[in-house]
């Protein structure tokens, strides 16, 4: 199989299906990369692309199945690549991570400041968005690892490793109600106007799981991917804020104050997201072990080159890791 053709497939898809965009990115002509995908479907025995006319409009089921695989092909060959390199520049280089807004701001400073004290020489980028803006960075080769809490294990292309559990607060501004109730109960908490996470984002699931469970339906009048935006609404009056525990700072967050929510909603675990079969670079796994001490090089490798990820071994909390 020619890797390049399969690099010509990828990239028409990337281009929305243009294939005029995709040469001028190639840097090769149209006719020429139209030949190319039609050596390739050949060689495949089935129709690749969806086609109104002369114009692709989308993959086939055969299509959808060789993009799923040529992106393995072409990352596991750009490993192979990569292995020489790694063993010249054991210590220098470049780690993409790719994580949420909350784990870059709140979970991750300390471990950054570690792995730049020991491998000064290694450019680490922060690619922010979303969980499943993250997964799919490293899915297609954009970054070498995703830290999030939802969304990795949906992508079966993915080895996720628990890194730590965490759970919430309730936080209002001083003199709020909610903050000298006797009990703090869903019921109590549903009485108020809400700020929280963006559906998917930062263990949103585990709070609407527990108010459906108590027959609750909660008024959320804004949700935001970030903790500081609903920290900034909470303090305007918006309502009472739901955040991570690691987000709140009374030294930080002044004029706001913070209740334990652990009782109320169901503890969420953050996982660190890998390509399978990926080659990675002895500072990565240097990265990864110190978000917990638990995944050792030995359990990534298991992680990576297995079929299912590993559900030990996992920290009780952020502070364990």
């Amino acid at each position: 199989m020619n890797l390049q053709r399969l690099e010509i497939f990828r990239a028409v898809i990337r281009n929305d299906f243009n294939v005029s965009r995709a040469a001028q990115e190639l840097r090769q002509s149209q006719p020429g990369l139209s030949r190319q995908l039609a050596i390739l479907e050949s060689e495949i025995g089935a129709p690749l692309f969806v086609r109104k006319g002369k114009r692709l409009a989308g993959l086939t089921g055969p299509g959808q199945e060789v993009h799923r695989l040529a992106a393995r092909m072409l990352a596991d060959a750009d490993a192979l690549r990569q292995v020489a390199v790694g063993y010249r520049n054991a210590e220098r280089g470049t780690l993409v991570l790719a994580t949420t807004h909350t784990q870059a701001r709140y979970a991750l400073p300390k471990v950054v400041q570690e792995f730049r004290e020991t491998y000064p020489d290694v450019h680490l980028v922060l690619h922010q968005g979303s969980p499943y803006q993250v997964a799919e960075e490293v899915l297609e080769g954009k970054a070498d690892l995703a830290i999030a809490t939802e969304a990795l294990y949906d992508y079966p292309e993915l080895a996720v490793l628990p890194c730590y559990e965490w759970n919430r607060s309730v936080i209002a501004p001083t003199g709020h109600p909610i903050l000298s109730t006797k009990e703090l109960t869903l019921q109590e908490l549903a009485r108020y106007p809400i700020v929280t996470y963006a559906s998917s984002v930062t263990g949103r699931s585990q709070i609407n799981a527990a108010f459906v469970a108590a027959g609750l339906s909660p008024n959320v009048v804004l949700s935001a991917i970030d903790a500081d935006i609903i920290k900034t609404y909470v303090r305007l009056g918006l309502g009472v804020g739901i955040v991570a525990t690691m987000a709140f700072s009374e030294e930080a967050d002044a004029g706001l104050e913070a209740r334990d929510a652990s009782h109320l909603f169901p503890p969420s675990t953050t996982g660190v997201a890998l390509r399978r079969g990926a080659y990675l670079k002895g500072y990565t796994y240097r990265f990864i072990e110190l978000t917990s001490p638990a995944l050792t090089r030995s359990v990534v490798d298991a992680a990576i080159f297995s079929e299912a990820s590993p559900s030990s071994a996992l920290p009780r909390s952020f502070d364990e890791a």
